[in-house]
């Protein structure tokens, strides 16, 4: 078996500690070799002291410092939007050839669904994974798009609010603007808008996401069958992705204005999510966390097995 590529998280709060346990209980494609942060006190890196993953409470500008940096290819980053702009530009400087998945709203890489466009961005030095309501529900407007063109698509994300931590607080705007972009550049959506809401109830609610979307009158079994394929493709990394309700349809035949596409007529096509996280570190409701961490774990698995296979036939 070939040996696992080294991997660092930048990021000791819930995101970055939920993706350490998740590589430490994973294939063996790759090894967490350290977890970074800047509090010392944090209970992330308590945690990868105790699971042998060294924990590195100074940062991106300690983790190079560090020993375990020599050995490290893939760097992980669940800070935030701002931080991510420093902590790319340091870690390309001190190892050229890095590669970063990035967790933030930041968007500097190409943008990454994992269940529709991994392949075609996997020699990118810089992934960016969206936002966890971009993860779930793109995948339905590629759905749809891959049946009949998409003239606009509308996204709402509700999530606990105990699941919402500081640094999805702090990028509310960068949530909304990238996912509404990624919708267009990678659901091949003309039109979109995303909105993100927190929700108070207790108990916490799981991750509830709905998608609508408008096109042209078409073949409507063959989108019910488009999302259910797509579904199943995002249950492969996300057991616990699933149809909230079956999939409605709606013709509006008296023309509504649409913002990017004006007047229209044609088909609305409604779908309801639902995603329950697997409780690796996370509660079961923050299922907008795990699909974070479990959409960026596939894409880095994928970038590593494929640099095994290219110095396995070197």
């Amino acid at each position: 078996m070939a040996e696992p590529v080294h991997a660092a998280i930048i990021g000791s709060g819930n995101i970055g500690t939920d993706l350490m346990i998740k590589m430490l209980r994973g294939k063996g494609i790759l090894k967490v070799t350290a977890l970074v942060g800047i509090d010392p006190e944090s209970d992330g890196l308590r945690r990868a002291n105790s699971m042998g993953v060294a924990g590195i409470a100074t940062g991106v500008d300690g983790l190079i410092a560090s020993p375990e940096f020599e050995t490290i290819d893939i760097v992980f980053d669940a800070t935030s939007a701002g931080a991510h702009q420093y902590n790319a530009t340091q870690l390309q400087a001190a190892k050229p050839g890095i590669r970063l998945i990035d967790l933030t709203p930041a968007a500097i890489g190409p943008y990454c669904i994992a269940a529709v466009n991994l392949e075609e961005h996997i020699d990118a030095p810089n992934l960016n994974m969206v936002t966890c309501g971009g993860q779930a529900t793109i995948p339905m407007v590629a759905a749809v798009a891959s049946v009949v063109p998409v003239r606009y698509a509308e996204i709402v994300a509700s999530i606990s609010s105990k699941s919402a931590g500081p640094g999805t607080r702090a990028n509310i705007d960068e949530f909304t603007e990238t996912t509404a972009d990624a919708i267009q550049k990678v659901g091949g959506a003309e039109a979109s808008k995303a909105l993100i809401i927190l929700n108070p109830a207790e108990p916490p609610l799981l991750m509830r996401d709905t998608v609508f979307t408008l096109t042209a009158d078409a073949d409507r079994g063959a989108i019910e069958k488009a999302i259910a394929e797509m579904v199943e493709k995002v249950q492969g990394y996300v057991p616990g992705y699933r149809l909230k309700q079956s999939v409605q349809f709606d013709e509006i035949t008296t023309p509504v204005n649409v913002p990017g596409i004006g007047e229209f007529t044609g088909l609305k096509t409604s779908i309801f999510l639902e995603v329950e996280g697997a409780a690796h570190y996370l509660p079961a409701y923050a299922g907008n966390l795990d699909i974070m961490t479990s959409a960026a774990l596939r894409a880095a698995e994928t970038i590593a097995l494929r640099a095994q296979k290219q110095e396995e036939a070197a």
